[in-house]
């Protein structure tokens, strides 16, 4: 399984929610390849699950995976839910 953090500009904060995701996928117990990426480039990257914050998420559906939306990108309840529902789609 893949999942690609996107942002506008791939660095900072889609970086910031990897190493979240990363951390959610252990308590999970979940074995998944997680990467970041700016939006530009996101379609050059196949993955299962695209994740963004809600201002990006709508230009993720185009790609072909499952799209978390996030409202918060620094609440991990949010992201853990939004994870866990997204795995059981793809599953």
């Amino acid at each position: 399984m893949k999942i690609l953090v996107c942002c506008g500009s791939g660095l900072g904060s889609s970086f910031m929610i990897e190493m979240n995701i990363k951390k959610v996928l252990v308590e999970l117990g979940v074995n998944a390849e997680v990467n970041h990426s700016d939006l530009s480039s996101a379609a050059s990257i196949k993955s299962d699950i695209y994740v963004g914050t809600r201002d990006i998420a709508s230009q993720l559906t185009s790609l072909g995976g499952v799209v978390v939306s996030l409202n918060n990108m620094i609440d991990k309840n949010e992201l853990k839910e939004k994870i866990a529902e997204a795995i059981e789609k793809i599953k």
